[in-house]
């Protein structure tokens, strides 16, 4: 990985997040300095350790200003956004505001700082139901909730903003971010928790059991398939991506995933090897929306950014998040599932 110069500034919202502490890592080790901006609503000020926190909600126009002034960032990673796609179903207005109309703000104090570069964290949810096994970017975007609509609506204005301005972008859609800081520095810490891995950790470590939502999938268990990226790997391709565009002048739209799908049997398969506990789970009827497998096709991503996944293992990923929930330090946990 190139080292940049330490006066090499990135602008990092949501770097208070799970993805964007990572991130922030990522970016300290590659010799950049981050600097995070977060609101704090989900992000933690204890995950920011290698870079100035400062804090600010992306709806305040004056605030960022006042950071971009003070930092002086040559590019922007974006990954502050409301994230639960059951909540943008009953509160659409929540998503379009924060997510599209937070966005829109950002890019315009970007512009006038004369910051032409951002990588924006954009998710396989903008293609909606998938129509081939394997998920390229090709694949049509047609998004079914609120959630995928607000984030695609944002790739479309960076590449709106790209043709009139001169913004250069990185849309990085990936899939299902997992695990955590091998050194367990850092980690997931939702509240309410909805990932599948931290809430089965939950279960073996004697919360609420797992409730597997759908066990009558076309799968070759009946649950349903997906693929488990570590947030590691996806930090670094982050970096990937902004170094990229340093070197290049044009815009990218990537998938990050490692190509590889797992069931939910095999992540509580997974834990219970890893822990050496059982994870109490129940059956529970399919939700509405939710597809038998997704699975990226990541090809253009190792090409264009010469990356790919170091954690190719689901046992190794659920190690690190072991690690993590496993400290004395419990985060706080929900009921959910899958």
């Amino acid at each position: 990985m190139t080292r940049q110069p330490a006066s090499t500034t990135v602008l990092v919202t949501g770097g208070a997040g799970y993805i964007g502490s990572h991130a922030c890592k990522a970016l300290a080790a590659a010799g950049y300095l981050p600097v995070a901006f977060d609101s704090l609503e989900y992000g933690h000020e204890w995950a920011v350790q290698w870079g100035p926190f400062e804090h600010g909600h992306l709806e305040d126009r004056e605030r960022l200003r006042e950071v971009m002034q003070r930092h002086a960032p040559q590019a922007v990673m974006h990954f502050a956004a409301y994230a639960y796609v059951g909540e943008s179903v009953t509160d659409p207005a929540r998503y379009y505001r924060n997510n599209v109309a937070g966005t829109l703000t950002l890019l315009e104090a970007m512009r006038e700082h004369d910051i032409r570069r951002i990588v924006f964290s954009s998710t396989c949810a903008t293609y909606g139901n998938p129509l081939t096994p394997l998920l390229a970017e090709d694949h049509p975007q047609n998004p079914i909730n609120p959630y995928g609509r607000s984030k695609l609506m944002i790739e479309q204005i960076l590449a709106d903003f790209a043709q009139a301005y001169g913004t250069r972008y990185a849309a990085l859609r990936y899939f299902n971010a997992a695990g955590a800081d091998p050194e367990a520095r850092i980690g997931e810490d939702h509240d309410p928790e909805t990932h599948l891995i931290p809430l089965a950790i939950a279960a073996a470590l004697g919360g609420t059991p797992l409730r597997v939502f759908g066990n009558d999938y076309p799968t070759p268990d009946g649950t349903a398939i997906r693929d488990y990226i570590h947030v590691d790997d996806l930090a670094d391709a982050h970096v990937a991506a902004l170094g990229r565009l340093e070197a290049k002048d044009e815009c990218l739209a990537l998938n990050l995933g490692t190509g590889r799908g797992h069931s939910v049997r095999e992540v509580i398969d997974a834990v219970e090897k890893i822990s050496g506990r059982e994870v109490p789970h129940t059956d529970a009827p399919r939700r509405a929306g939710d597809p038998p497998q997704l699975v990226a096709d990541a090809t253009l991503a190792k090409d264009m950014l010469h990356w790919q996944a170091r954690y190719t293992s689901l046992e190794d990923i659920v190690a690190t998040a072991w690690r993590w929930h496993g400290r004395s330090r419990q985060p706080a946990f929900d009921s959910g599932g899958n």
